[in-house]
């Protein structure tokens, strides 16, 4: 006790210590409260039970995190009842609605209300069935969730029944079980979900932001399961009619006609998986990971490996940055892989990873073969590269060299010059290969010097290194300047400002033309169509999933109005996906990335002078918009270090 006392004492003096110090100056952070004790000696038995609806809504933290999440699992309810057709209503990004409603198999009374309990399943009875799933879901988790975070109604028939049941449920707490005519199937609808938790509700994005994940989700379900027939509606608005069709026809009519033509078939059958479905060309690849599906046993799964493998079977068909589309099916038996491994269901565990990804990889580069998109390989080697097998009988000579009458060519020629006895790099030459100073300058004249160019002081002028750097020579040494960073510094001032004056300028098209985006595009373009004018194209939406192009800014080449257009969307997202920018940041980086002239194009001697004018005209000339800088100096004591001087 007294060591105790002693202590409580010496805290004592050191928070009036502190206390002192505090009164004199401010302090920096506020102090941190003791966490108490959860362990007394006056109390026992602390550990116990949480209600099944607090339980309800913690396990809903893991399994529905957002209005997409709750739209999956009665999708994939409807899919597991049997139905051949699912309706999908949403009101307000599903916050206010979601129902769907199926022609499948229906409940009874008793399965009804059972449905609501947690770890209540049809779909398995034991621990082993978990290695033998072919239904969407089995945990028994996603109803009793939802019930917790929201107001339920759920109407059910079996085919054999003369009634179907009705259940209304709020909170996790059944307001009213009856009886009702239904028609046969199961209608579920979820209304103000996370109303009873306002802190959720809160952490919920924008509208047209959750619209796309519910999209996102219905597209994976319509995609996994083309023979059945679906219907989405938003607000009173048919999205997507949906009939029964091919897996082609199912991809053309979720993301548009062009991926008729876009699309290169892959089907491969071996004893560990078959593969079947289709891959995008090399030319229609983007600049976000947007169409990219597995389906294991017709469930969609997210594999970083699996994903290299399809990558890796595009090396050197695409360019840096630059993603293939594909909609791929895996057949694989449920014994060879646990799906139980997240609460979403969407990660998979393979028995043997190593021979999947080797398959996929050669059968996507397979079918790219066939459909003639890999390059053609031309497998007579130059003769003048040629390295032949030498034996002891064998005199090879190069076919370019004309060798006189008893020529030896392992002996060196008497008259070789001595260069001063000095030993000269046998490689020398290749310094000066692919140089042809009469083609540079024949295309990019170096300017004469005159009166006016000799009054101008040193900068004006420039040369372009490996079609990718200016240089340009200053007093203090040489400026480079790194092309693209340049012109996209350019290009994002100008555009920010475009955006900020909400006034950009255009030229109109003498032809308009139209474009079709996916449903997830086109949703995007109404949420930006204010924001895209601002930037300079004259666009209006014209019938379904479709915008007419009336007119574009002056920096897009003509005839490729729909590509930066599409660019600028891609861009967009990939820029959301990855970095915290406001909508005007954002756009401005998008277009400027995608306008600018790129690492490989030649520019006239004009046209680089323009560009290191434009550039030391902006705000900031010294770093491109992504951070990464833009030019350097190489000043005198660089070039005498480099020299050894």
């Amino acid at each position: 006790m007294t060591t105790g006392a002693s202590q409580m004492i010496t805290g004592t003096s050191q928070m009036t210590t502190w206390t002192s110090q505090m009164s004199t100056r401010k302090p920096v952070f506020p102090p941190i409260h003791p966490i108490p004790y959860i362990c007394s000696p006056m109390t026992s038995d602390i550990i116990q039970l949480l209600p099944d609806s607090v339980a309800n809504q913690i396990a809903a933290g893991e399994v529905i995190q957002r209005p997409a999440s709750a739209l999956k699992e009665l999708l994939e309810n409807a899919i597991d009842a049997g139905a051949t057709i699912i309706n999908v209503n949403i009101k307000d990004a599903g916050k206010t609605l979601i129902q769907v409603i199926d022609n499948g198999c229906g409940m009874s009374d008793t399965d009804a209300r059972m449905s609501f309990e947690r770890h209540a399943t049809s779909k398995i009875k034991n621990a082993e069935d978990l290695f033998a799933i072919r239904t969407m879901g089995f945990r028994g988790e996603a109803l009793a969730s939802i019930a917790a975070i929201a107001q339920v109604e759920l109407k059910t028939k079996r085919m054999e029944d003369d009634l179907g049941s009705s259940i209304e449920i709020s909170g996790s707490k059944v307001e009213n079980q009856s009886q009702c005519p239904s028609p046969n199937g199961t209608n579920f609808s979820i209304k103000n979900l996370f109303y009873n938790i306002p802190a959720r509700r809160n952490f919920l994005k924008s509208n047209p932001v959750e619209t796309r994940h519910l999209l996102e989700e219905f597209q994976r379900v319509a995609l996994s399961h083309p023979d059945l027939s679906f219907t989405f509606n938003h607000n009173g608005i048919d999205v997507f009619h949906l009939n029964a069709s091919t897996f082609k026809q199912r991809i053309v009519s979720l993301f548009g006609n062009s991926y008729n033509e876009r699309m290169v078939a892959v089907e491969e059958s071996t004893t560990i998986i078959s593969i079947k479905g289709f891959v995008g060309k090399p030319e229609v690849a983007k600049k976000t990971r947007g169409e990219q599906y597995f389906f294991v046993n017709k469930r969609f799964i997210k594999d970083n490996y699996l994903n290299h493998a399809v990558q890796s079977a595009f090396q050197d068909l695409l360019p840096p940055g630059s993603y293939p589309s594909y909609f791929l099916f895996i057949e694989i038996d449920p014994a060879k892989i646990d799906i139980n491994i997240h609460p979403t269901k969407t990660e998979i565990k393979f028995e043997d990873e190593r021979a999947i990804y080797s398959i996929i990889r050669a059968s996507v580069k397979r079918a790219l073969g066939q459909y003639s998109v890999m390059p053609s390989m031309d497998f007579e080697i130059d003769r003048s590269v040629n390295i032949p097998v030498i034996t002891k009988d064998t005199v090879i000579i190069h076919p370019s060299i004309n060798l006189q009458p008893g020529y030896n060519p392992f002996t060196a020629p008497r008259d070789a010059p001595s260069h001063n006895n000095k030993k000269i790099d046998p490689n020398w030459q290749k310094l000066y290969e692919g140089l042809d100073l009469a083609a540079i300058e024949k295309e990019a004249p170096i300017p004469k010097e005159t009166d006016e160019d000799l009054s101008e002081p040193i900068g004006h002028v420039f040369f372009q290194l490996f079609n990718r750097y200016i240089v340009t020579p200053m007093h203090s040494g040489l400026m480079v300047i790194e092309q693209q960073a340049a012109h996209e510094r350019i290009l994002y001032e100008r555009y920010l400002n475009y955006l900020t004056r909400n006034q950009g300028l255009h030229q109109q098209q003498l032809f308009p033309q139209t474009i079709e985006f996916s449903a997830t595009d086109y949703d995007l373009m109404n949420e930006l169509e204010e924001e895209i004018r601002a930037l300079g194209f004259d666009i209006k939406p014209f019938g379904k999933h479709t915008y007419v192009i009336h007119g574009v800014p002056s920096d897009i080449r003509q005839g490729e109005e729909k590509e930066s257009i599409e660019e600028l969307l891609e861009q967009y997202k990939n820029n959301q996906s990855t970095l915290q920018l406001s909508k005007r940041e954002n756009l401005a980086r998008a277009i400027a990335t995608n306008l600018s002239i790129k690492a490989g194009q030649f520019l006239s001697h004009r046209e680089m002078k323009h560009l290191a004018e434009d550039l030391f005209s902006c705000h900031s000339s010294a770093s491109a918009p992504n951070g990464k800088p833009i030019w350097m100096i190489i000043n005198e004591e660089e070039f005498a270090r480099r020299f050894s001087k």
